[in-house]
């Protein structure tokens, strides 16, 4: 999503209840005392992907910057846009497998003729070779096995996939239905292995923080909050997400509140500000850096 995409009138309700969410369980009311000075800017407007081109000029050096323009180039579908900018993030952190991933999936999809570009199928050998569960890379390595005619084989691997796939994974009904159609066109029955395999349940490190056992707002305060204008809920979401940044930056070692910084920014489209804030988040609190990237993963925050 580009950064200044509204948000739609589900997103933006989800958003107010997650702040109400997160307020009952620290025992507040968030809005209450982040709400933000008369003077204070607006949500970002304007063109989204100048921004985002800008910081990339303003932070050459910034792996988090060129990934965050490669997700806002694939999601207006410039494709081979996105790949230029994977490349330089890639190059910038060559040890991030979700970096190669991302760049093979871009030269994929930039690819006119060719369904497996050589030079995707190395950035996906590159992010298996770091992680051998990168979930992108798996999954485009079984579909140059299906290019390639070993369409068992690309089956068997894409079930694995999804054995390994955590709950709620954004990919899985995709990965679901690549299974059937594969085995539909090459007559491999796959309906009762697709039947008996489920996803995994999440690890601590991945269940969101907003599922777990915390008391959640009122009805009532819930129903309040999406009854307001949807200039006032923007500018009351704008504050909240301010208002828990700056208490962030006072505090910065409550790891469950840097989620919900992330889940935030995210839902805004903020995509570049939720990679920054994973990056501070790591930095002030490295002991909790593999929960803060595994959350990352599941938000889809650039870089995680």
């Amino acid at each position: 999503m580009s950064e200044s995409k509204g948000m739609s009138g589900t997103n933006r309700a989800m958003l107010v209840a997650a702040f109400l969410l997160l307020a009952a369980a620290v025992g507040y009311a968030m809005w209450r005392d982040s709400a933000p000075a008369p003077d204070a800017p607006a949500a970002a407007s304007g063109d989204p992907l100048a921004a985002i081109e800008a910081r990339t000029q303003a932070s050459p050096k910034s792996a988090e910057a060129w990934s965050a323009l490669g997700a806002a180039r694939f999601d207006l579908g410039d494709f081979a846009g996105a790949a230029a900018a994977y490349e330089k993030a890639s190059a910038l952190a060559p040890e991030s497998a979700e970096l190669w991933s991302a760049l093979g999936e871009a030269r994929v999809m930039a690819s006119a003729r060719d369904p497996m570009p050589p030079a995707a199928l190395a950035a996906f050998e590159k992010a298996i070779a770091l992680d051998a569960k990168d979930p992108r890379a798996r999954y485009f390595l079984a579909v140059k096995k299906d290019v390639g005619g070993d369409h068992r084989g690309a089956i068997d691997d894409w079930f694995a996939l999804l054995a390994d796939t955590p709950q709620g994974a954004p990919w899985e009904a995709d990965l679901r239905r690549t299974i059937e159609q594969v085995g539909a066109i090459h007559k491999i029955d796959v309906a009762d292995r697709l039947a008996k395999t489920q996803t995994r349940a999440l690890t601590p490190n991945e269940m969101p923080v907003a599922a777990r056992a915390i008391p959640g707002p009122t009805r009532a305060e819930m129903e309040a909050a999406s009854q307001l204008p949807k200039g006032q809920q923007d500018a009351m979401i704008a504050g909240m997400v301010d208002g828990l940044e700056a208490k962030l930056k006072a505090n910065p070692s409550d790891v469950d509140r840097w989620i919900m910084l992330m889940r935030s920014r995210m839902t805004l489209g903020e995509t570049a500000k939720a990679a920054q804030a994973l990056k501070d988040a790591a930095a002030a609190n490295p002991g909790a850096a593999d929960r803060l990237k595994a959350q990352a993963r599941m938000l889809g925050v650039p870089g995680a």
